[in-house]
């Protein structure tokens, strides 16, 4: 059997700009994951699995915090506090996402604080250009 791809070259990363993910099922993901108080009686399997759903849905609320951010000067002051947010995200976004509630909790936690700033950015920024 065959099996057929395309592979897309896209190396200022237009498409990501234009593939939007579905913000409000990750923010009902992370609502639900922050409101458990204890062991919510999951594997680690399916732990590790929401920790890598919110680990995709903060990866792609921080390409886009960082393509508003990049529209505003650079001595902006939203922009020297995305620059913080950005690179705080980028160096929790690179540990491994492990089977537990903390990981998963965290995760969480970050997808909320980088909507918040995209959120921010959203009404200080002009917006983005679009690609022809």
């Amino acid at each position: 059997m065959s099996r057929r791809y395309t592979v897309l070259h896209d190396p200022a990363g237009l498409l990501e700009g234009e593939l939007a993910l579905d913000r409000s099922a990750h923010e009902h993901l992370a609502e639900a994951v922050l409101a458990w108080a204890g062991d919510p009686g999951l594997a680690p399997a399916d732990l590790q699995q929401i920790a890598l759903q919110l680990t995709g849905a903060a990866r792609a609320a921080a390409a886009d915090a960082r393509r508003a951010a990049d529209q505003l000067p650079a001595g902006h002051p939203a922009r020297a506090l995305a620059d913080t947010v950005l690179d705080e995200a980028a160096r929790r976004l690179t540990a491994t996402a492990h089977g537990t509630v903390r990981c998963a909790q965290d995760r969480a936690r970050l997808l909320h604080a980088l909507y918040e700033r995209l959120d921010h950015l959203a009404k200080v920024a002009p917006p983005p250009a679009r690609a022809l």
